[in-house]
């Protein structure tokens, strides 16, 4: 792990979009395509409206999210809207997104088909954005959600999962652990200093209790942590 330390979200949010924009600008020059993986909830729209504003060529930018809420984009807990709103704007309006839902009933039987839909995308990722919340879970992998053991094996094929949240909506779609691995760059950002401690100690608890602490273990690429207070 490498800890990036800022004072405030919106300083740490906009180095991290320069250093997002420059992996994305590398991509595209070498390839012409480039894929992005971001984050939903709360903390990520600061990095999102500081991204938006970089000028690429995005009409080469694929992006999708780690999760998603298992709910049309037209509810207010879509991840997927808030990516549209918050990011899929200025000159970042003309990237593509594929969402995880597709309307199935739900997350478990709309998984093959969500997972279908990013063999578009370039991978492995060129860049995967998390965040983490305070049990310790990213993407929609939570403590003692059933499969959580399975979606953290990172040797497992890259895959979308079926998870539950504590929280409602309760229904999640998640990329699995060797998915979100599978990446050029791979980033933290996350706010708090409960976070920051509880990311200082996650190599002392294990993935079933602090799920976080299987991604910190992977062998690479080492997570790169933008935190602020």
């Amino acid at each position: 792990m490498i800890l990036h330390r800022f004072n405030a979200l919106e300083t740490a949010a906009a180095a991290l979009a320069a250093q997002v924009a420059a992996a994305l600008g590398e991509a595209l020059l070498a390839r012409s395509r480039a894929s992005l993986v971001v984050p939903g909830g709360r903390t990520p729209s600061a990095l999102f409206r500081a991204l938006r504003r970089w000028e690429m060529d995005w009409t080469g930018v694929h992006v999708t999210l780690s999760d998603e809420r298992w709910v049309p984009d037209t509810h207010e807990s879509s991840n997927a809207a808030l990516v549209r709103r918050e990011l899929l704007s200025g000159p970042a309006a003309a990237a593509r997104l594929h969402p995880l839902y597709n309307g199935a009933p739900s997350a478990a039987a709309g998984l093959l088909q969500s997972w279908q839909g990013l063999a578009e995308m370039p991978q492995p990722f060129d860049v995967v954005v998390l965040g983490m919340g305070e049990d310790g879970h990213f993407a929609s992998l939570f403590p003692g959600s059933p499969g959580l053991g399975a979606a953290l094996d990172v040797s497992a094929p890259a895959a979308c999962v079926a998870m539950r949240a504590p929280v409602a909506p309760t229904d999640r779609l998640s990329l699995n652990l060797a998915a979100l691995t599978n990446t050029r760059r791979l980033f933290l950002l996350v706010s708090g200093e409960g976070k920051r401690v509880l990311l200082e100690s996650a190599a002392q608890s294990p993935p079933e209790l602090l799920p976080i602490s299987a991604l910190l273990a992977v062998s690479g690429p080492a997570p790169e942590v933008y935190w602020a207070p």
